[in-house]
Formats: C-alpha cells, structure tokens, sequence
C-alpha cells in the first residue's frame, strides 16, 4: 500500500441539487400490479417459510481444498466462477459465506469457501449495457419474511421490486430512466420502513438534475406501501452510484462517477457533503466503511482506496492510499461492510484489459489495513 497523489481538496458545487420535493409523474403502481405478469401486491411473502441458510459448513478450510477449475487456493476467496457480478452481502456473521447477485443472469446466489453455491432467487432483468440485476438488500426481517429487494432493468425502465419464495415479483417502485449505460444504481434499507434508491443518469446528466426525473437522485421509499411515492433527497448523481452505509455509527457515505466528477459524498440532513473528488476521474464503482476506513473501488484502474471516514472531532478524509488489486483480483465492483473487513466481488468477466482467470469473476474478504493483493484473512 502508498499513498496516491495528492489530487487536490475540491470544493462542494452546484452539480448536486437538493430538493426534499415529492416526484411527480410517478408510474400508477395500482396498473402495474393489476398486470398479468406482475400480480396483486401483498405486503406478507408467499409461499412456505423456509428461510435460506448458510452452506453447511465442509471443514474443507482444515482439508486439502478440492481440484477443479473453480478453487481458488487463496483462503481470503469465498465464491467463484461466478457471472459478471453486482451486489454483494454477507451471509453469515464472519462473512465467510456471502450472497452475490450476477448481473446479466438476475441470479442471487448463496455460497462459502469450495461451495456448495446455490440460488436462492431469480429475477427477469434486461442485461444489456451496464443494466440488470443492479443491486439487491435483504429486507430487515429476511429471517420470517424471505423478501429480497432489487434495483433492476427491464426492456423499459430501470425499477426496484420485491422478490418474495418462488420468484414472485413484484414492483414496488417503477420508471427509473434506463440508458444504453448509466445505470448503475444502489439500495440500503435505512429502517424496516425507509429503503434508500440511487439511482445512475442514464447517460443523461441533464434528467440527473431535472426535479421531473428519477435519474440521478438519491430517493427514499416506503417498500411497504403499494402506491407510494419516493421523496428526492439529492439530485445531479453520475451514472454508477453506490451507496456505503456506516455500521459503526449510521452515517452513510456515497460514491459516484459522472458529468460531476469521481466523487465521495457523505449524505446529511441538508443534503449531500463532497468529501473528497478525483480529478483523474478513475471510475469509482463500489464503496464500503469498515474500521473507521471508507474502500473505494476503480475497477477499470484495478485498484482499492482507502480513506480516514470523517469523526466529529476530525470532519476530513486525508489523502487516500492506494491498494493494487490487478494482481491478486483484477478489476473490483461493489464491495460491503464485514465489521472491520469488508467482501469484495470482482468484475473481471466485462472489463477490458482484467485478468482472465478460472474462477472468474470472484467474492472474497479482505482488511482495509491490508488490502493489498497478498491479503489473507
């Protein structure tokens, strides 16, 4: 690890507008659900309530590992040979099992170190572009209720739906623009009954700032209630956004790329806090705060960076350091808090230039005070 370049403090601009404004001109949620395909909306899950667990542990960790072309013999790797990769959560308390949604297929998958990997849900998504399954967040009661939700792209619109046992889906909220690319968005559940949507331009950084448009905007939603409309809570976001919640203390930090600039954002009360932007414009496409540290992923620079999360005493970032990843990962997407690690999912299968491998694309764990390429956990 060393430090970056000192690329220079900018200050916060007009390319972010806040607005507390109700969107109007929302799809009718009551049509859509009367729809053939996408039935009547029901706030309780369908279907036995069986939730998914964990791979029953192998002990595979204290055997020799298996062969084959989809062991990964670094023990920080916990899935492999996985398809072009969006997002990403633990699946277990030490973060050695993980949920990864494949962005082209609309699978989620569960899997540990060596496997078993299963699906637990499927949904339709028009993979084209930058589009697909985009990301995806367990509800806050997933144990009783198995209800998984997903920021998605369809023929039509980019959409966050309710995926309930046996594939049920439903929209909860419809007519986010959909763009040759820009897509790119994330969802974090604030509370049982807050979901946070951001969403990517589009490719449109005039519809980010239009207050008529769902492109661009930091939105929340009620996932509950069938006919609500999201609340703007920024607008003029870039065309791959994700969102990085605190676990430590709640604050939630934002990374995006796009006619704006390469930007980390703390979100507050009165809007949205630059907090550090990278002239070079490397293309940031996932973050993560664990250990006091927000990680920030380059994918197509193949590479991790590391900042100081702001405190009340000290509000800066300090200058990142960077990690690279070309080696031991390649290209990194989207990452997620693990206390103090963080799992990372490559993207090596659609990124020019990443290492082609046999386990490709990949989700491992790794420590931010280490994150270099030789990293075990």
């Amino acid at each position: 690890m060393h430090s970056s370049p000192l690329l220079g403090r900018l200050t916060a601009a007009g390319a972010v507008v806040v607005a507390t404004a109700l969107v109007g001109g929302c799809a009718d949620f009551s049509q859509q659900d009367e729809s053939a395909h996408a039935g009547a909306f029901s706030s309780a899950a369908e279907g036995p309530q069986n939730p998914p667990t964990e791979p029953p542990d192998t002990s595979q960790d204290e055997q020799d590992p298996p062969t084959g072309p989809c062991v990964d013999k670094n023990p920080a790797v916990i899935a492999t040979c996985l398809g072009t990769t969006s997002g990403v959560r633990p699946a277990s308390a030490d973060g050695k099992s993980t949920y990864v949604a494949e962005r082209t297929t609309g699978n989620i998958i569960i899997s540990k170190r060596y496997g078993p990997q299963r699906v637990i849900a499927t949904v339709p998504v028009d993979g084209s572009g930058d589009g697909g399954l985009i990301d995806f967040e367990l509800s806050p009661g997933y144990q009783q209720d198995q209800l998984i939700y997903a920021l998605i792209s369809t023929g039509a619109d980019n959409r966050v739906v309710r995926i309930a046992p046996g594939n049920s889906v439903k929209p909860i909220l419809t007519g986010i623009p959909k763009g040759a690319t820009g897509n790119m968005g994330s969802i974090s559940f604030a509370s049982p009954t807050e979901l946070r949507v951001a969403t990517g331009d589009a490719g449109d950084p005039a519809a980010a700032e239009n207050p008529g448009s769902l492109a661009g905007k930091l939105l929340t939603i009620d996932p509950n209630v069938a006919g609500g409309r999201p609340r703007i809570v920024a607008s003029g976001l870039g065309s791959n956004v994700s969102l990085c919640p605190s676990p430590e203390d709640g604050a939630l930090y934002l990374a995006d790329s796009g006619a704006a600039g390469d930007r980390l954002l703390q979100v507050e009360a009165g809007g949205l806090k630059k907090l550090w932007s990278w002239g070079a414009r490397p293309g940031l496409t996932g973050c993560a705060v664990s250990g006091g540290t927000i990680t920030v992923s380059m994918a197509t620079k193949f590479r991790l960076e590391l900042l100081r999360a702001p405190t009340n005493t000290d509000p800066t970032v300090g200058e990142p350091q960077e990690s690279d990843m070309k080696k031991q990962y390649g290209a990194v997407g989207r990452l997620t808090s693990l206390g103090s690690a963080v799992q990372l999912a490559t993207v090596n299968k659609s990124v020019p230039g990443a290492p082609a491998a046999s386990t490709n694309d990949r989700v491992a764990i790794i420590s931010p005070s280490g994150a270099s390429g030789d990293d075990r956990m």
